[in-house]
């Protein structure tokens, strides 16, 4: 049977273990350097080589699933008996390559069906964000829910997207009194799950299933709306090559930008 703690515990170990491999090449044009080209078909850098032999490693030693996705490897074989889990080594790989302490190892857990918990960790901080399928969302223990802001005015936003998208959308309506672009998806997505942030809006069609799916769960089970930019149900396949446009945020402000995409 699956173990969702099981599979908790292995990810706090190879936190920690990435953590102290990274230390020395973060920042560094070393740990920037291009050293392939991954399964998703974009470069991979020599620190997200690193962190992702070292979850494989630990994933395979203690069989936590079946199959692994990740972005630079692709579906590997860890071992277990059932299930998937979904793999971004390093969440925000170009903040780590330059020094910018905002990025993050995010790991999924599928059944196969769907996903029963995800976790992804600030590396640069320690800030740990949970989810098990049914039973809420924490940040480093502590339930966490989205704010219950619904004025744009008074909102702040994580928004991805062309400058013709963005004109079209101030066109029709949007203002946000703050607009961010943190460069980790699923941090972004963590931070709308516990209040920092009302909603995160990517346009650009590059978000992958990888990226997304711990972050995702975390913002649902926190009491957030996760779907495609018009409000439509978002499913993302195995498939580190094929990406999506995606739009979370608390409830009152997912509608009312799902609602101005519409008009787009």
């Amino acid at each position: 049977m699956i173990s969702p703690d099981r599979f908790f515990r292995v990810c706090d170990s190879v936190a920690g273990r990435i953590v102290k491999a990274l230390a020395p090449v973060v920042g560094t044009p070393y740990g920037a350097e291009e050293i392939c080209i991954g399964a998703d078909n974009t470069p991979t850098e020599r620190l997200d080589k690193i962190a992702e032999d070292i979850v494989l490693e630990a994933f395979r030693e203690n069989k936590v699933c079946a199959r692994m996705l990740s972005e630079e490897a692709g579906m590997v074989d860890i071992g277990g008996d059932e299930g998937i889990a979904y793999l971004d080594p390093v969440d925000g790989s170009f903040n780590a390559s330059v020094g910018i302490p905002f990025y993050a190892l995010s790991v999924a857990l599928s059944d196969g069906e769907k996903m029963i918990a995800g976790y992804v960790r600030n590396l640069a901080t320690g800030e740990t964000f949970t989810a098990v399928l049914g039973e809420g969302a924490y940040l480093d223990g502590c339930p966490i829910h989205p704010s219950e802001k619904s004025s744009f005015a008074s909102s702040a936003m994580s928004v991805y997207a062309r400058p013709p998208e963005m004109q079209a959308l101030l066109a029709n309506g949007y203002t946000s009194r703050r607009i961010r672009k943190l460069g980790a998806s699923a941090l972004e997505l963590c931070y709308v799950a516990c209040g920092r942030l009302e909603a995160f809006l990517d346009l650009r069609g590059t978000l992958r299933i990888t990226d997304a799916a711990a972050a995702i769960l975390i913002l649902e089970e926190a009491g957030g709306v996760v779907s495609l930019p018009g409000g439509e149900p978002c499913s993302f396949p195995d498939d580190v090559c094929a990406g999506r446009c995606l739009l979370g945020g608390n409830k009152a402000i997912h509608a009312e930008i799902s609602r101005l995409m519409r008009l787009l």
